[in-house]
């Protein structure tokens, strides 16, 4: 039987890596995902990640962005296309994760308002009762904004912020980003080594050393 693929959706929120990262570490473990930018999202990629996208209708920069590995692991479907797979509940899929999730995408995911691709997908997932998880990225949080995840919540989505952990001693921006990974995929319990779990209460070498 073929597997069935994540849905993956980045969207305009700070921290593009994040989902680039996800992608990448999927496509190593031969996950299929059906994937989908959001405009906004193609302005962030290019201020943070230096990728620039001409045109999202035109998938020829996914390798820049993603790898050429990884991108024999996608489908690519225009933020748009409402004739696209994943914009039916009857397409099966092993659930979505929107990463980096923006406020303004949840927000419209929590009061059902589809107006893109992407919302649609969330929408299916929801209503389907696949498992759908959200990266949101921003800070500080008004109670609009938590009081639509909470929303979210309520309804069995899975809220991962994008917060760092520094127990495990990380001191790289690689090692943080792979800790928000890591808890992403914790949620469809894929195993990884992305970030070493808590086995108890010790200070990491590196941190003795900076006199922590």
């Amino acid at each position: 039987m073929k597997q069935k693929p994540f849905v993956i959706a980045m969207t305009g929120a700070s921290g593009s890596v994040y989902g680039v990262r996800l992608v990448r570490v999927l496509a190593e473990r031969n996950y299929r995902m059906m994937l989908t930018i959001s405009e906004a999202a193609k302005t962030v990629i290019g201020e943070e990640l230096g990728v620039e996208i001409c045109d999202l209708k035109n998938p020829e920069f996914l390798v820049a962005l993603f790898g050429a590995q990884a991108v024999s692991q996608l489908e690519y479907f225009y933020c748009h296309d409402l004739k696209a797979p994943i914009a039916s509940g009857s397409f099966p899929t092993q659930g979505m994760i929107i990463v980096p999730a923006s406020t303004a995408c949840f927000s419209r995911v929590a009061n059902g308002i589809s107006n893109s691709l992407i919302e649609r997908a969330a929408e299916c997932t929801i209503k389907e009762s696949h498992k759908l998880v959200i990266v949101p990225r921003e800070t500080p949080l008004s109670e609009i904004h938590l009081e639509n995840l909470l929303k979210l919540v309520r309804v069995g989505v899975r809220v991962v912020p994008a917060m760092p952990a520094f127990y495990s001693g990380c001191h790289s921006v690689e090692e943080m980003v792979d800790f928000v990974v890591g808890k992403v995929l914790d949620q469809f319990e894929i195993e990884h080594m992305l970030y070493p779990r808590w086995t108890g209460s010790q200070t990491p070498d590196r941190f003795q050393e900076k006199g922590f």
